[in-house]
């Protein structure tokens, strides 16, 4: 098969089930199960907590043991068992403990096709990023648009079952024939065998990191209450699906366009766009908390999520070692997807029973530093080309 159309069916595949399990989870607990907004919040922030674990140690681990199509298989696996156990769970406790298991499989699966598509593109097998990555985003937003028809039909419960059939789908699939390089088992070279502090000694690492970590921790509000707020301004059901999905459309227009149009354009300024971005999001559903508005805010995911989420890809294969990819990307996972949205999420719960909009605009307090921090690196880049041109 085509790699880049293995790629891409595998972003799709992933991205439909976390198209369900991202936006609808914790309304999925509160509505079927009867657990309060903080409860699931609690529950979904130690399952990233969970997530962050396994990631950042896990993950880099493992991959310099085990060939990324089986690492890929097994994970699957590991979060179709975990999704049959919430069948019997009802209780605060029962939830809890599932939930962590399934953030030790279902969330590595990300970083696992990153790490995928770094090697591929390193070794020449891949020649667009963003092109398969944007049917990731096709597939999640697809989900979404079907999910909110069948909710708003027979109700919360059938989140659980389009989960579950999607998981099953991705782990069958995962049996198809994977590129070469993909199934072989990683060459232990002792030359490039360092720890994953040694990431930290390349060149602007730690300032590319910290400003991906801020960007990433300002969606926790969203993407764990966006699904309720909907509702508490009184959007028609059936188009919570569509209206959260128009985030994720922006996403697939910026994908699309990505390698072609923000090629040449640095990742200090990539960031420094993505940061301004999402500063506006924020605050546009504070100030306007109706369904107008937050569709237009909806429309800046393109800079808050993929810009930043791109920048970071860029860097990563343009500065960092085959050797050391997936130590990256776990790092990424870790502290970006996983800790920090962690920490905000409790944070935005509390916010949010307060005030709901006082959760959004609490995001600002990661948008702003990660702004003047990416203006501070984008003025590096500056000085330096500067330098090279004498």
């Amino acid at each position: 098969m085509n790699t880049q159309r293995w790629m891409s069916i595998k972003f799709f595949s992933f991205f439909m089930t976390w198209g369900i399990f991202l936006p609808y989870w914790s309304g999925w607990m509160i509505y079927t199960k009867g657990i309060s907004v903080s409860q699931a919040s609690l529950i979904m922030s130690l399952g990233l907590i969970a997530r962050g674990i396994s990631t950042l140690f896990a993950f880099p681990y493992l991959s310099g043991k085990f060939s990324s199509k089986l690492l890929l298989n097994v994970a699957g696996i590991g979060t179709l068992i975990a999704i049959l156990c919430y069948i019997p769970a009802s209780s605060f406790t029962s939830l809890l403990a599932v939930t962590i298991i399934l953030h030790l499989f279902f969330p590595t699966l990300m970083p696992a096709l990153d790490s995928a598509a770094s090697v591929l593109m390193q070794s020449k097998q891949l020649r667009h990023y963003g092109r398969s990555r944007q049917w990731g985003s096709i597939g999640f937003v697809s989900v979404g648009m079907v999910l909110t028809i069948f909710t708003g039909m027979l109700g919360d419960e059938v989140i659980f079952w389009a989960l579950l059939l999607g998981i099953i789908g991705f782990v069958c699939l995962g049996f198809m024939r994977a590129p070469d390089i993909l199934s072989e088992k990683p060459k232990v070279d002792q030359t490039q065998k360092v720890g994953i502090l040694h990431l930290f000694r390349i060149k602007h690492f730690s300032s590319v990191l910290i400003i991906v970590i801020l960007l990433q921790a300002a969606h926790a509000t969203y993407y764990n209450y966006g699904y309720i707020f909907l509702q508490d301004i009184h959007a028609p059901i059936y188009l919570i699906g569509l209206i959260l999905n128009i985030a994720v459309i922006a996403e697939i227009i910026f994908f699309s366009i990505a390698d072609k149009s923000f090629n040449r354009f640095s990742v200090g300024t990539l960031l420094t766009l993505a940061a301004i971005g999402s500063s506006i999001r924020w605050l546009l559903v504070f100030v306007y908390p109706s369904v107008i508005v937050f569709c237009i805010a909806q429309t800046l995911h393109a800079f808050s999520f993929a810009m930043g989420h791109y920048a970071f890809m860029k860097y990563l294969i343009n500065n960092i070692p085959h050797a050391q990819v997936s130590k990256a990307q776990g790092m990424y996972s870790a502290l970006a997807l996983s800790w920090s949205t962690a920490v905000f999420t409790i944070f935005g719960g509390f916010l949010y029973e307060i005030e709901p909009k006082y959760a959004f605009i609490g995001m600002l307090i990661c948008t702003l530093p990660a702004m003047v921090l990416a203006l501070k690196y984008r003025n590096q880049e500056l000085r330096k080309e500067v330098l090279l041109s004498f």
